[in-house]
């Protein structure tokens, strides 16, 4: 049997490798542009075209390359940054790996035009497929100027799994961002189909924040800073108000290396403890500056992922210096020990007007003269804040308790009335009901009932024949609208009310590129929404059932926040949609209901194809059985 074992034909051998490096255009924008600032330009200039599919072009004005330069640099491991292995130790530079040419060139068709400041002529040169076509000398501006076409035009299987022009140029709007955010020293443009989408002149970092994110980020921004002989961190974190469930507005720079970290990531959360929802993410651009020999970024082809040799010192640095940020600028709460909590008291019983609502607002009320307590003026005598406690303990103790076992005022004008929970009640509270899916899912109304009422402002509580029905208002709700939004999307349908005036508005490029992207679908649910000049919207109309109730541009970045989170579910398009219309214009747990409300919701819930389940996966009702109810009281 002979040798079966043979080298790889270099054209194979690169194609390979180019996999590791190019996965889509956005790699290819992100290598062109490392090495655009490499070479020390002060503008760099993006121009792409389908998505980076047709063409992707970076225009510098660096160094320049000699002609022996321009050819050596698409030869493999071919750098002139490293010389020894030492050197990987000592790294500054965007790339270094001498792969990055090679592999573009083995799998698109690359024209390169440099010349240095120096030389009277540059250089033209013409790659396909890992094989120079054409080298000569041409005139053209000092700097580098790469043109790469035709990504994948000789690996249809890798263009193939390439996806739609929008998610493609997402891709490349991200990378184009995070290398433009850590060099606010230099200019940058993009271009798409001859569309100028950025164009960010030489600033600050933080007025290169709000040239890439919006104008409305500057009240948002938080500057952190510290620096300490082993590690320097600065930056801008968000205020907490402003923190949203989805990832993409974090941006963390070792070196000014973009990274990915999700120790790091945790640091920064942790920071903001008892600041923000448990799912929520805050924004942040922190950049953190160390001895390169104390970290490792040879360690991914996309450089995106490195090694701290110490990175519990590391993480326990950048959670300090975000904590001490958002407290010197008064976002993280603080005690006041000089300030007083008198209890207030609650409405008398003999009040005519005493509910369980104004219990609660009287609860969150304050004394009109903040840090005076009503003891001193009502109390002579009391002058310690110990003597003041007690006072108004023995006080006002009683008054808590007052008034808990009368009756609420009616909810409702059919003279039916709701109780306190220790108020004896009688029989079981039963509701009428229309619901038209009862029995087929199993759930049979008596014949006379009384009507449903709200637990905590959370769940509607429906007596069954058989027990009784919990449902959760804010899932039920969700269901509801995302079957209705699903038959609009399908009939191309939707009612849409039109505005007085046309709102004009502006997005983040990301997300004005998304909008335009469902725009269509949007329209078949009733938004009569027109794109403006660059990242701004009219809007001129909004679907019927939910205009007038909130502010339009709010109910749009809503809309976007949770299209891109249903991204998860591996719904279709359509569906993504109407699940993140179902999500945006549901009710909300603790909003109050009325008795109709309450009634309507029953009704078009079990009305549904699909009534158990919201279009999250939580649960819409629970049913309770009597039988099962009666066991924890039997003997």
């Amino acid at each position: 049997m002979g040798d079966i074992i043979k080298l790889l034909p270099d054209a194979i051998a690169n194609q390979i490798a180019a996999g590791e490096v190019v996965q889509r255009p956005a790699s290819v924008v992100k290598e062109l542009m490392e090495n655009a600032i490499d070479a020390g330009a002060g503008s760099v200039k993006l121009i792409v075209k389908d998505s980076g599919k047709t063409l992707i072009q970076v225009i510098d004005d660096g160094c320049g390359m000699s002609p022996m330069d321009a050819r050596m640099s698409f030869e493999r491991h071919a750098t002139s940054k490293i010389r020894e292995a030492g050197d990987l130790f000592s790294i500054r530079t965007m790339g270094f790996r001498g792969e990055a040419l090679a592999s573009i060139a083995a799998v698109a068709q690359v024209e390169l035009r440099s010349r240095r400041a120096t030389d009277e002529l540059g250089t033209r040169l013409l790659v396909e497929g890992s094989e120079v076509k054409l080298q000569e000398a041409h005139p053209c501006a000092p700097g580098s100027q790469f043109a790469v076409r035709n990504l994948f035009y000789n690996v249809p299987a890798r263009r193939n799994f390439l996806k739609s022009n929008q998610v493609e140029m997402r891709h490349i709007l991200d990378e184009f961002q995070r290398i433009a955010m850590a060099n606010p020293d230099i200019f940058f443009s993009l271009h798409h189909n001859n569309e100028e989408l950025f164009h960010l002149p030489v600033g600050n970092l933080r007025q290169r924040i709000i040239g890439l994110l919006g104008q409305n980020y500057n009240q948002r921004l938080v500057p952190v800073e510290e620096e300490t002989e082993i590690l320097k961190i600065v930056g801008f974190v968000g205020k907490p108000e402003f923190a949203k469930k989805t990832r993409g507005e974090q941006y963390l720079f070792v070196n000014n290396r973009f990274i990915k970290s999700h120790v790091l990531h945790h640091a920064i959360v942790g920071a903001y403890e008892d600041l923000l929802a448990k799912e929520n993410n805050p924004l942040y651009v922190l950049f953190l500056e160390l001895d390169p020999r104390h970290i490792d970024v040879n360690v991914h082809p996309t450089k995106q992922e490195i090694k701290f040799d110490d990175e519990k010192l590391v993480y326990n640095y950048i959670h300090a210096t975000v904590r001490h940020g958002l407290g010197k600028h008064h976002v993280t709460p603080s005690l006041n020990f000089d300030r007083e909590n008198d209890f207030v008291p609650l409405p008398s019983a003999t009040s005519s007007s005493y509910s369980v609502d104004t219990v609660s607002s009287s609860l969150n009320s304050r004394p009109e003269r903040v840090g005076q307590s009503y003891t001193e003026d009502r109390m002579p005598g009391v002058k310690t804040p110990a003597d003041r406690r007690e006072a108004n303990n023995l006080r006002h103790w009683g008054s808590l308790y007052e008034g808990l076992r009368r009756p609420a005022q009616p909810l409702d004008t059919e003279g039916s009335s709701t109780f306190l929970p220790d108020e004896p009640v009688g029989e079981p509270l039963t509701i009428r009901s229309e619901w038209t899916e009862g029995r087929r899912i199993g759930i049979e109304m008596p014949a006379g009932h009384r009507e449903p009422y709200q637990l905590h402002n959370t769940y509607i509580v429906s007596p069954i024949k058989s027990g009784f029905c919990l449902i959760d208002q804010q899932s039920a709700h969700e269901r509801i609208l995302f079957e209705r939004y699903q038959k609009m999307l399908a009939s191309q349908q939707g009612l849409s009310q039109q505005q007085l005036f046309a709102r004009t508005f502006s997005l983040p490029p990301a997300e004005a590129l998304l909008l335009r992207e469902m725009l269509p679908q949007l329209r078949a649910l009733g938004f009569d929404i027109e794109p403006a000049e660059l990242h701004s919207f009219a809007i001129k109309g909004l679907p019927a059932d939910v205009a007038g109730k909130q502010d339009e541009q709010q109910l749009i970045g809503q809309l976007l926040e949770q299209y891109r989170n249903e991204h998860d579910l591996k719904l279709g398009q359509a569906d993504r949609l109407a699940a993140a219309m179902a999500k945006s214009g549901a009710i909300r747990r603790g909003q109050v209901l009325t008795t109709i409300e309450m009634k309507n919701i029953i009704d078009q819930l079990f009305a549904c194809e699909l009534p158990s389940w919201s279009p999250s996966g939580r649960r819409c009702y629970v049913t309770y059985n009597l039988d099962d109810i009666n066991s924890h009281f039997d003997a």
